[in-house]
């Protein structure tokens, strides 16, 4: 998970809804619907999947339509809305809303529908935005159309984005930091982060049923088990939901709907430690500190410094 951005981002949307109350609710709610449902009011070609040549006509039609611009690169652009804010720097980190579809409608992704802007640097995505973006002021909202060659090319993408589609994204640029701006901001929000997990586990420690080990692991008993506990090196199955501090749920051995078999001596630190306190047929909850979990890395899925909980049923040990 990139939680240290995702953080800065979140701490960023959070200041910028803040300093946004210049307009009626009704207002704010119309506009919330129309970036929701932007893929919805282009008047788009009925080709499923768009083919090369309609793309290239599409392009020809769209350049034609009032208000519609194009650079000496090919890239079309519209101006939805002007602001009056910064304008980025190719290396400048930009905290942006879009909503991204082709041409025959299909939404392919929106930051509005998730609920949070994003937060990157302005060179790090297809040409065709990192030329936009240096349009932009802060404040601004821009609907693009971008020829395959400043997007995804010949390749297409993640078989959501065919070879040689044109893409049109609506796009509102929210703020504009630098990158020493940026650093700063996600240090002191992954400091932040730092602090609120060690807080967790202190309360936590206080709690009723709560056991604490010498290395800081600490567990509550659910419901003990009868069978046989497992070596550090032995095999186990089980089942199992992990979650953060904040409630949200990372992995589930359930919601897959089949148990997971591994070596215990293959896990992080705190479940080698924690299941061999159990019985099979026992269920745990385990609080595990960054330490004996995903350190100060974290993984792709945990941030860093991230005091992991789990619910742990052993299964069996296998041997």
């Amino acid at each position: 998970m990139r939680k240290t951005a995702k953080v800065a981002a979140g701490l960023l949307a959070l200041s910028l809804a803040a300093c946004s109350e210049n307009s009626s609710t009704d207002t704010k709610t119309e506009d919330a619907d129309a970036d929701l449902n932007f893929c919805q009011t282009i008047d788009f070609k009925e080709a499923t999947p768009p083919m090369s040549e309609d793309n290239v006509k599409y392009l020809e039609e769209n350049k034609a339509k009032d208000g519609v611009q194009v650079s000496e690169t090919g890239l079309q652009y519209r101006v939805i809305e002007s602001g009056d804010g910064a304008t980025p720097g190719v290396e400048d980190f930009v905290t942006v809303h879009y909503s991204g579809c082709l041409i025959d409608g299909t939404e392919f992704d929106s930051s509005y529908k998730r609920g949070e802007p994003i937060s990157f640097p302005t060179n790090g995505v297809i040409p065709g935005w990192v030329e936009a973006l240096q349009m932009m002021k802060v404040g601004d909202k821009y609907e693009l159309t971008i020829p395959s060659d400043l997007a995804y090319g010949d390749q297409g993408a993640g078989g959501v984005i065919p070879p040689k589609a044109t893409l049109i994204f609506q796009v509102e640029l929210l703020d504009v930091k630098t990158r020493a701006e940026m650093e700063a901001e996600a240090e002191k929000a992954l400091a932040e982060f730092k602090n609120e997990q060690f807080t967790f586990l202190d309360d936590n420690a206080k709690k009723e049923g709560i056991n604490v080990t010498e290395s800081g692991l600490q567990y509550r008993v659910i419901e003990e088990g009868t069978g046989k506990s497992p070596s550090a090196t032995s095999d186990v199955t089980v089942h199992y939901e992990g979650k953060l501090t904040t409630g949200d749920v990372f992995d589930s051995s359930y919601k897959r709907g089949s148990t997971s078999s591994f070596p215990l001596n293959q896990v992080i630190a705190g479940w080698t430690e924690g299941l061999q306190l159990m019985k099979e047929g026992g269920k745990y909850e385990f609080f595990i500190p960054h330490d004996i979990g995903y350190g100060e890395r974290g993984s792709r899925t945990i941030p860093p410094f991230a005091t992991l909980i789990f619910t742990v049923e052993l299964v069996s040990v296998d041997s």
